[in-house]
């Protein structure tokens, strides 16, 4: 005969479990009616810094060209994360409904390293690339705004490279090369001749 402890102890085991089955077993319906909708929207840049004025070189799709907008925002006083806050800012133009140069969703700059006083490196994430419309000439324009951005706002700059996730990618949707370095004197004289200067 098994002992009464014994059986109550069972018993109460089994209820327990029992429970925890129902329990677990309703728990995936109810994670998926609390869970909140994804915000895709990019993150605004933190305000840290003093709030600047600054030149945005920011691309037209339809005449092909850049044109110069003054834009305030929060400056950090790091030149690696200036850079970092004026790519933001650009795309942030470029994710508006409105945009003359429209990106994918969810497009953004996952960091900057400044490798010598010369040299930026941008690090874009996936969206940023997998979302880019394929196309000469937007490509370039893309490029080009981002390393005039640079250029005009953080002295120094004199080169520009662009990873992708952290890696090297050959290009950015199919044409803009992305193996290499982008000159800033170079992609400057390219800008004046598109613009007919």
């Amino acid at each position: 005969m098994i002992p009464r402890p014994l059986l109550i102890g069972v018993a109460s085991m089994l209820l327990a479990s029992v429970a925890m089955g129902f329990y677990v077993w309703r728990m995936p319906g109810r994670a998926a009616t609390n869970m909140p909708v994804a915000d895709t929207r990019p993150v605004a840049p933190p305000a840290s810094g003093p709030t600047e004025q600054v030149t945005l070189y920011v691309a037209y799709d339809d005449p092909g060209i850049l044109v110069p907008q003054t834009a305030s925002i929060p400056m950090p006083e790091g030149r690696q994360q200036r850079a970092q806050e004026l790519l933001r800012a650009l795309l942030n133009v470029y994710l508006e409904k409105s945009s003359p140069h429209p990106l994918g969703a969810s497009s953004d700059v996952r960091d900057t390293y400044l490798v010598d006083p010369g040299l930026v490196v941008v690090d874009l994430n996936a969206a940023f690339a997998e979302g880019h419309r394929s196309g000469i000439l937007a490509e370039e324009l893309t490029v080009a705004s981002m390393v005039q951005t640079l250029s005009a706002n953080v002295p120094g700059i004199m080169r520009v490279k662009f990873l992708v996730d952290g890696k090297e990618r050959e290009t950015l949707a199919g044409h803009a090369d992305l193996s290499g370095f982008y000159d800033v004197s170079t992609v400057g004289q390219w800008i004046n001749q598109m613009q007919g200067q």
